[in-house]
């Protein structure tokens, strides 16, 4: 079978993993972030949407404590560790890329900015915001880079909401903002890699800082390197030895070309699946995307295909617009779905409670695996800018195939509060099929997956939907759109009004 990857076509570079991890949930990443910045000699890349400096990085654990994992005592608050950090190593570079935009959020939550002005003027700590995209566009990647060795890349930002345990306990004690309030279930996902690969997003990262500072990082000088090996050591390897495509997006802008290499691979993957494609997005609201799996869907005997969303989306315009799109290509997809071959979940937790759905995940049968911070709408695929990992196994690799099965079943076994033998076991018993297998495990009360509503949407919501206002695939469309739906909005308001003068 051929490669979906394709370096300039599928992705940027193929490159080397000697180990790579995926990490379920913030509690996680949060803790083996922590323990490989500890461990870090020359440098530290953060690139993301958002930080908070607030955070903890391991809640209900007090600062200075001690614990088997770490050797020496750290501060726990984001902020606070990072300081400590520059302070007892002279020689380390710390850069921090945040989004412009995101500072507002930072302000509207109650941060201080006393970290943000001290470390745009630090000597040690480098924090600049990113304003290199177009007018409403989002610096989205999420990048941790120690050394050029160690690499973090995918969905969880280092911010408010995000920790959460794979439990999604409903009364979590640790769940809660720097101000004390109660945050809800969150589900995302990350991956820990090193080598080659982990270099090659080092690139990634001082190119992203290039355009944004326009300031040129040297990579860590290789003949330096020490002994030290930053990877956290409570983390099992998941996967040694492997060929990773490294897959981005970023909007045309300032001279610079459009790069779709993530939209390129989602379509390449969902026409080279056979059996199951298994997702989790925080959307489904990508027409080319929906478009393909309709495509796939009608083939007598093309795969099924599951989506794992969240119940809704957070905030007004965003449930307005995101969910309405939601709904009319659930309604396309389901339409050409004549041999029910298709279905959209949204988790919930042993309460009942729907938990949030952040993770940015792909499988394709037992040979692919997509992980990063592109989800299935029109911004990830050529608005913001995106990093996405692409894991692929090749004829022959079956010790490779079956842990890219294991992984997926561990997934569907967190979110029915199953164990994945069972999972396995049911796939098995059904012939292969996930949709069976979910069906036959998913209880009616505790954690399970519960099916994404249909409804009709208003006459409002259909051309919220239709416009793609606040999601635009590219910035030449986001005036247009913008004006159009403002002339339809207010224009079959003025219509109506006039047709009630009419009558009176």
């Amino acid at each position: 079978m051929q490669s979906i990857l394709n370096e300039g076509d599928t992705c940027w570079r193929i490159a080397k993993a000697d180990r790579l991890s995926i990490i379920i949930d913030a509690a996680d990443f949060f803790r083996f972030a922590k323990r490989t910045m500890t461990k870090a000699k020359k440098s530290i890349y953060l690139i993301g949407w958002d930080f908070d400096t607030r955070i903890q990085l391991e809640p209900g654990k007090k600062d200075g404590k001690a614990d088997k994992a770490a050797k020496e005592e750290w501060p726990d608050e984001l902020g606070k560790f990072l300081n400590a950090l520059a302070e007892r190593n002279n020689g380390l570079d710390i850069r921090i890329l945040k989004w412009d935009i995101g500072l507002i959020n930072s302000i509207t939550r109650g941060e201080t900015p006393f970290y943000i002005l001290k470390w745009m003027f630090d000597k040690r700590i480098h924090l600049k915001l990113d304003g290199a995209h177009p007018a409403l566009s989002a610096h989205h990647m999420k990048l941790l880079v120690i050394d050029d060795e160690v690499a973090f890349c995918g969905g969880i930002d280092m911010t408010v909401g995000r920790w959460d345990s794979r439990d999604h306990s409903e009364d979590e004690p640790l769940r809660k903002s720097p101000m004390g309030f109660a945050q809800g279930p969150w589900h995302d996902a990350t991956t820990c890699l090193s080598g080659e690969a982990a270099r090659a997003l080092g690139e990634v990262a001082r190119r992203r800082w290039k355009l944004a500072t326009d300031e040129t990082l040297d990579p860590p000088d290789e003949n330096t390197a020490t002994e030290n090996d930053p990877w956290p050591d409570e983390l099992e390897v998941g996967f040694r030895d492997i060929s990773i495509g490294i897959a981005r997006t970023a909007p045309e802008y300032e001279g610079r070309s459009q790069i779709v290499e993530i939209e390129t691979a989602k379509l390449a993957i969902i026409g080279s699946v056979k059996k199951t494609l298994y997702v989790e997005s925080q959307y489904f609201a990508s027409r080319r995307i929906a478009e393909a799996m309709a495509e796939r869907l009608k083939e007598p005997d093309g795969p099924e295909i599951v989506l794992i969303n969240p119940e809704g989306c957070e905030g007004w315009l965003e449930a307005k617009a995101m969910d309405s799109a939601r709904i009319r290509l659930m309604k396309m997809v389901k339409d050409a779905d004549v041999h029910d071959r298709f279905r959209i979940y949204y988790p919930v937790n042993e309460a009942r409670t729907s938990i949030y759905v952040h993770a940015k995940m792909m499988f394709a049968d037992d040979r692919i695996v997509k992980i990063g911070s592109a989800n299935l709408n029109n911004r990830s695929m050529g608005y913001d800018t995106e990093c996405d990992l692409i894991l692929e196994a090749q004829p022959g690799e079956d010790t490779l195939s079956e842990k890219i099965v294991s992984t997926r079943d561990d997934l569907i076994a967190e979110h029915l509060g199953r164990e994945p033998q069972e999972v396995r076991d049911a796939v098995a018993a059904h012939d292969g099929s996930i949709i069976a297998a979910i069906e036959a495990l998913n209880r009616q009360s505790g954690r399970g997956l519960l099916p994404v509503k249909m409804r009709e949407l208003s006459a409002d919501e259909e051309l919220l939907a239709e416009s793609d206002i606040a999601d635009p695939e590219r910035p030449s469309g986001v005036r247009y759109r913008t004006s159009n739906f403002l002339k339809q909005r207010f224009g079959r308001v003025a219509r109506r009004a006039k047709r009630a003068r009419k009558e009176t």
